[in-house]
């Protein structure tokens, strides 16, 4: 199945975003904000996430009375919004929250591959192409011996020749290519 050096790592715990008692504010600890602040900050694969309150590390979060998001794809979202007075703070404003992330190490051979193929179809159709003249006609008299017109008969002889028909026939075949593709001019 895995490799045994691409197990996760997890991080230490990650706080880069405070609770304002406004609420339009919340606890916004996402990979988003994260990599906001710590422009370094790279997690190619987030494999599972660990969410606490800062002030209650050892109480698990759905425990405090609060509506959290933790979660793998965002990291952790509260927001004030959604709280309500009760759980361990009397006010409706979310607590202030911490994430660890357990990361897939960014080495190629833990990375799953992405390859992205394109395919390039061409095809045409067989052509024939068909050439022919039509046939000549040449007439020429024929003179025939004899002083007078009255006893003479003119003879006509008519010749018809026919050119030979030219058929031409050619096929491309279909041609399937997958890319990358190298094309060099000839």
């Amino acid at each position: 199945c895995c490799l045994p050096d691409c197990d996760c790592i997890w991080t230490d715990w990650i706080d880069v975003s405070y609770p304002k008692p406004d609420k339009n504010s919340g606890d916004y600890e996402t990979f988003e904000n994260i990599a906001k602040i710590n422009s370094s900050w790279v997690c190619e694969k987030v494999e599972n996430i660990s969410c606490r309150a800062e002030k209650y590390p050892n109480t698990p979060i759905a425990d405090l009375g609060q509506k959290v998001e933790c979660d793998v794809d965002v990291g952790l979202i509260c927001n004030n919004k959604d709280q309500q007075i009760g759980g361990v703070i009397p006010m409706p404003v979310c607590l202030n929250y911490e994430i660890s992330i357990c990361c897939t190490p960014n080495k190629p051979e833990c990375l799953p591959i992405t390859t992205t193929m394109g395919t390039t179809t061409s095809t045409s159709s067989p052509t024939t192409t068909s050439v022919s003249s039509p046939p000549v006609s040449t007439t020429t008299p024929t003179p025939t011996s004899g002083e007078t017109p009255s006893s003479t008969t003119p003879t006509t002889t008519t010749t018809t020749t026919r050119p030979p028909s030219t058929t031409t026939s050619s096929s491309t075949p279909s041609t399937t290519t997958t890319v990358p593709v190298s094309t060099t001019p000839i």
